[in-house]
């Protein structure tokens, strides 16, 4: 018969009508047929699923609304693993002859229940009668045993009827090799909470309901249950198993956990061990390979979009969005700088600039002539020693490191590539644990695999503890009371391609050693952190993103110390990553954007490493360091914040070493001493601690802290905050800003196209040491200090700015500094000026205004025009204690011998290749004793904000 002899549709509808051993059959006659039976998936393959009384629709009880990929596959499966617990090769009987020819004894099926012609009224009978591998049948009604019923030989229990006919009070102990449950509604008996228990047995559960009772399972005994439903508080304990394998089952309205794992799995293994394992590992590679689409489902259903990566949220800026907004926001600056001193929604942060007495230049200056600029004699100064941070151009997202795939972090982790290949413990898939106190609970060195679950409606979703192991992968933990996942108590495991969201507390919360690898998850939209690490808590956390949640998307506080790379944080509404009361951590690597506070936020005793991240476009500083912050900041693009790029209390010691801070919309490094109470309040991105106990009573964890991480113990200490070899530029305001009661040293760092001024120091109770700096073309004065400022200027170059070079009123030196091609006087001065080299375009070399004690001493002055008659050092006339010594007025012979030399242009040079943390360039004049032996007073440490304002 040929199967083009009729229609493809009707053929179909014929073979519509066949049993599934029909099916089969008719699948051999040849490629043609084959075909056609396969392609009656949508049709006779999902009847004959849906009509199976031993299984439920393919994706119960996660998404029963949607179909699977293969309706023929999915009862193929179903096939396979209903037959798992008939494998034991120990009670086959072979014939006489050949091995080839071993056949099972023959079954017999026998009936339990009000049946017509004969069968047993009650289950402990019939098991009496029945042998190895006997099927019992039990028809409709509630059976009911006194007393504990044992499983001596193995057996098949199965329910007739629909689910719920049969109903079973009995508490069953397996002694027997193996046994299978089908169909069958279990509720405890009246002695004893559980009703299922074996120590070395394989029992196989399909298609029952448990309600308000318990299983145990104990090592070497394995369990395999499909499609149970545990309601009323119902749970599954299991303890030193080496296996078992929970699918497709639902747990709800429990008052404990709903599955224990506790114990190291036995060395012991039974018979059904290999079994379990093959098709474990079978599970996994369906997992690993069909799970894209229900994971682009669960993305829609839980998000409205499907990469969250790519989409922002409602209501936030897109980058170019945020690009234009930079452009506007620069017009509108421009507009308004010669009118107002104050920022535009500054509320009334003022820019407190020695040169804003005038409204264009010092009046002293005004009878050069508009014409003057186009003839000066102009000295070159471009081979500077900093002119390899001259090149700082704002990044675009296409400079984002991207987020690199779970396959891809394998294969670079080997002990996460391990993890995630093992198979062992108790393994939950596709399951839906819902409306209860707790998901799944590990402990004492328990091990389990979680895949392609769904935890929703819990007061926690995992809890792993004491030194327990656990491998979660692509489940959705939603709407927990508390946090979603714990780990604590030197827990460990992968936790990788989960979807961890709106969540009461942090969605994933670390502490007392545990030390988890945690890759490519989302965790958003919390009410809390995303996570959060304290308490000796360690773990790496990688290429994850992290976003939309209320408080930090990564919390590092008591001790806490992960390693936190390559993730994407963003659009929270708090910062970015916060790191408080004495936590560390390695922060490298990550994108940390569009945040509302902070993008990254350290104080009270947070000593993190931050180290090569993007920190831009946030709502408000790009880092914060606030009381008592510390930390290494080293190499970070810190950019596009409507804030500051960097802001700094003076009572914390940070090192920033090798930063880009550009395009800032306020200042690119503020130190402040304090803030006012009133412009802090409702601004400040550090809302004190968070719950950290899960159960919610109150708990101290600071007497919980242990000695430090070894690698922080061998870092030297610091004792004065150090700006070095960073790069500070296109900022909105000043591009360094120090109103600070506390030392500071700024070396070696490029400052330059800034709108305000380059450097400005309002207060300075200590030393602040500027050496070897380079502030060019900025918009104001290149360096200001102010009155009663302590500051020492030393080896700088101060070019072309648009204002004075130096305006100096404080206390202090000027030392060997270059200041040259600025469109003022070049160093106004009430100190000590001392071998210098200036040059101005207009107005004095050297002007001393005021009726000051000081010395001028050494300087050389270069002529700035060649018709100038003003004298290249001004002084009072009055003032005769003012002493000027040994300064020298240079004149070029000609244009081309003009230039800075013996030495070159300062900064001199350094490699930049050499600056590191615990190195100085060889030519600064400033020594390691001076830097680690100033003392740090107490200013205002207890006044000071805990957060910059934004605008």
């Amino acid at each position: 018969m040929e199967v083009g002899s009729l229609p493809v549709e009707l053929w179909r509808l014929i073979l519509a009508y066949l049993p599934l051993p029909d099916l089969g059959r008719c699948c051999l006659v040849c490629r043609a047929w084959r075909e056609l039976i396969l392609s009656l998936d949508s049709t006779r393959w999902r009847q004959l699923c849906l009509g199976c009384p031993e299984c439920r629709h393919p994706n119960w009880p996660r998404r029963p609304h949607l179909p699977p990929v293969s309706w023929r596959e999915a009862l193929h499966q179903h096939a396979l693993a209903s037959r798992t617990w008939t494998q034991n090769g120990s009670d086959l009987h072979s014939s006489a002859c050949l091995h080839l020819f071993r056949r099972r004894k023959d079954r017999r099926v026998w009936h339990v229940g009000t049946v017509a012609g004969g069968g047993y009224e009650t289950l402990r009978g019939a098991l009496a009668a029945a042998g190895p591998y006997d099927k019992l049948v039990l028809h409709a009604g509630v059976y009911e045993e006194q007393a504990e019923v044992s499983l001596k030989v193995p057996v098949e229990i199965v329910g007739m009827g629909k689910l719920g006919d049969v109903s079973l009070l009995v508490s069953f102990d397996q002694q027997c090799p193996t046994a299978r449950l089908c169909n069958l509604v279990f509720m405890p008996a009246w002695f004893s909470p559980v009703v299922y228990k074996t120590s070395s047995g394989h029992v196989q559960l399909d298609n029952c309901n448990f309600e308000g009772c318990q299983i145990h399972i104990r090592g070497p005994g394995t369990c395999q249950a499909r499609f149970c439903s545990f309601a009323q508080g119902s749970s599954a304990h299991f303890l030193g198993v080496a296996i078992s394998l929970m699918d497709s089952c639902e747990f709800s309205g429990g008052d404990s956990a709903s599955v224990t794992v506790e114990g190291a799995p036995v060395s012991e293994r039974n018979w059904a061990f290999k079994h379990l394992v093959a098709l474990a590992k079978t599970f996994t590679m369906m997992t690993s390979n069909g799970s894209t689409e229900l994971s682009n489902q669960s993305g829609k259903d839980s998000m409205g979009a499907g990469s969250h990566g790519n989409k922002p949220l409602e209501g936030v800026n897109t980058m170019e969005d945020w690009s234009k907004q930079e452009v506007d926001w620069e017009t509108n600056w421009a507009k308004q700088k010669c009118r107002d001193s104050l920022l535009p929604g500054q509320d009334g942060t003022m820019i407190e600039e020695d040169g804003m007495e005038t409204s264009s230049v010092s009046s002293e200056e005004d009878d050069e002539q508009d014409g003057v600029k186009s003839t000066c004699l102009k000295l070159s100064y471009d081979q500077h020693g900093l002119a390899h941070l001259s090149k700082a151009d704002m990044p675009d997202s296409s400079a984002f490191p991207a987020l690199l795939s779970l396959s891809a972090e394998l294969q670079r982790d080997a002990e996460a590539r391990d993890l995630a290949a093992s198979v062992q413990g108790c393994l939950l898939r596709r399951c839906l644990l819902r409306d209860g106190k707790g998901g799944v609970h590990l402990c004492n060195h328990g091990q389990a695999r979680l895949e392609a679950n769904v935890f929703r409606g819990l007061n926690y979703a995992v809890r792993c503890i004491q030194n327990a192991k656990m491998v979660m992968l692509r489940n959705e933990v939603c709407g927990c009371k508390a946090s979603g996942v714990f780990l604590r108590l030197s827990a460990q495991g992968l936790i990788a391609e989960n979807n961890i969201h709106s969540n009461g507390e942090a969605g994933l919360d670390i502490r007392k050693g545990a030390n988890p690898i945690i890759l490519c998850n989302r965790i958003h939209s919390g009410l809390r952190s995303g996570i959060v690490v304290l308490g000796n808590g360690r773990g790496s956390i990688r290429s994850n993103q992290i976003y939309g949640n209320k408080e930090a998307g990564v919390y590092i506080l008591f001790n806490g110390n992960p390693v936190v790379s390559g993730n994407h944080i963003f659009q929270g509404l708090a910062a970015g990553i916060a790191v408080n009361e004495n936590g560390r951590g390695l922060i490298t690597e990550n994108v940390i954007r569009q945040n509302q506070w902070g993008g990254a936020d350290i104080r009270r005793g947070g000593d993190p490493v931050l180290r090569n991240n993007f920190i831009c476009y946030g709502y408000s500083d790009g880092v914060v360091v606030g009381e008592r912050g510390r930390g290494l900041i080293d190499g970070n693009h810190i950019y596009g914040n409507r804030g500051c790029g960097v802001w700094v209390m003076s009572s914390s010691l940070p090192q920033l070493i090798g930063n880009h801070i550009t395009h800032n919309r306020m200042y690119g490094l503020a130190v402040f001493c304090r803030k006012d109470t009133d412009s802090a309040v409702g601004r400040e991105g550090y809302r004190g601690p968070e719950n950290f106990n899960e159960e919610g009573e109150l708990m101290a964890w600071e007497s919980d802290i242990d000695s430090e991480d070894e690698r922080f113990s061998s870092r030297r200490p610091i004792t004065v905050a150090l700006v070095e070899n960073n790069c500070i530029s296109h900022n909105g305001a000043v591009g360094v800003y120090v109103k600070s009661s506390e030392p500071l040293n700024v070396v070696a760092n490029m400052v330059k196209n800034n709108t305000a001024a380059g450097v400005s120091v309002i207060q300075s109770a200590q030393l602040t040491r500027l050496v070897g700096n380079c502030v060019l073309c900025n918009g104001w004065t290149g360096v200001t200090v102010d009155g009663e400022c302590r500051v020492e200027l030393r080896g700088n170059g101060v070019y072309g700015n648009n204002c004075h070079g130096v305006c100096f009123r404080g206390d202090g030196l000027i030392v060997e500094n270059d200041v040259v091609g600025n469109n003022a006087v070049g160093i106004r001065v009430m100190d000590n000026v001392l071998r210098n080299r200036v040059q101005a375009l207009r107005g004095y070399g050297i002007s001393v205004k005021e009726r000051v004690r000081g010395v001028v001493q050494e300087n050389l002055v270069y002529q700035g025009h060649p018709t100038s008659t003003k004298t290249p050092i001004r002084t009072n006339t009055q003032n005769l204690e003012c002493v000027v010594l040994n300064n020298s007025l240079l004149t070029p012979r000609s244009q081309a011998l003009w230039a800075l030399e013996n030495p070159p242009p300062r900064p001199h040079s350094s490699n930049p290749s050499s600056v590191t943390p615990s190195t100085l360039p060889a030519h600064l004049a400033i020594t390691m004793t001076n830097r680690i032996t100033a003392s740090v007073e107490s200013g205002c440490h207890n006044n000071g904000s805990i957060f910059c304002s934004i605008l």
